[in-house]
């Protein structure tokens, strides 16, 4: 959805409508709110900023997955380090790096 100069209201001239404003936002607006002429806060229907989140949620499992057939992929092809090692390499390279 776009944002049209008319979405675009200064906090004092929220303050004065918030009931007409929340009244436009739950008819489907969007509003965003400046203070001292920037962007502050915006408002949204509770159940657009719900489904907002939920596809964030989505993205973040997503982007798991992804992850997760990467390293499976790394498995498959032979691309692993024994922890244990890996490990001790990391914490000799930590003591070296805080003694030099």
């Amino acid at each position: 959805m776009a944002i049209s100069a008319g979405d675009v209201i200064p906090l004092s001239q929220a303050r004065a409508n918030l009931s007409e404003l929340a009244d436009q936002v739950k008819a489907g607006a969007e509003k965003i709110i400046t203070k001292n002429g920037e962007s502050y806060v915006a408002i949204i229907d509770a159940r657009r900023l719900d489904y907002y989140h939920q596809l964030e949620r989505e993205r973040i499992h997503l982007l798991l997955i992804e992850d997760a057939s990467r390293g499976l992929a790394d498995v498959a092809a032979g691309k692993v380090k024994d922890a244990r090692s890996t490990l001790s390499a990391i914490k000799r390279r930590r003591a070296a790096k805080a003694a030099g």
